[in-house]
């Protein structure tokens, strides 16, 4: 098979017209299986008999098998930012040490807490929309929030006042 320009020359191989792209969605080769998981709500196929009732917990299924080539951006959006819903207390000590509940959405990729910077301690995710976190030492005043997060930063901006 021969390549061609619209007037009819044949296009050589060292000479076809294209120039590198910006790669900004590289595909990635897979090294192990992976998974996903998704909520099972009890009951959703309750037809009456109580031995008749849908598994209670996470569904584990197959997302990823190993040596898939899949696109980066496939994976991006398998992980999804924080949302924080609320902060409470959301007032404590300049000496620290008040143990604060988060709640929100998708809270289970925080991997630390930063108050005005400095990171909170007893990190705790107690489930994908709660965790816990104890507030450092700060100075007077709102400060902002910030979720480390493996999807990105959140920050809720005077989400903590210390007093």
């Amino acid at each position: 098979m021969g390549l061609y320009t619209a007037a009819g020359t044949r296009i050589a191989k060292a000479a076809f017209p294209a120039s590198a792209a910006p790669i900004t969605d590289p595909e990635v080769v897979v090294t192990a299986d992976v998974y996903g998981t998704r909520h099972s709500d009890e009951g959703s196929y309750y037809t009456g008999d109580t031995n008749d009732r849908a598994p209670e917990g996470d569904i584990k299924t197959l997302a990823f098998r190993a040596g898939q080539v899949v696109r980066q951006s496939q994976i991006d959006r398998m992980y999804s930012p924080a949302v924080i819903a609320s902060i409470s207390p959301a007032t404590g000590p300049v000496a620290g040490g008040t143990v604060v509940t988060i709640t929100g959405k998708y809270l289970d990729g925080v991997s630390d807490v930063k108050f005005n910077g400095a990171s909170g301690t007893a990190l705790k995710i107690v489930s994908p929309t709660k965790l816990t976190v104890t507030a450092p030492a700060g100075t007077a005043g709102a400060r902002d929030v910030v979720l480390v997060d493996d999807a990105g930063n959140v920050t809720k901006t005077g989400g903590f006042t210390y007093s």
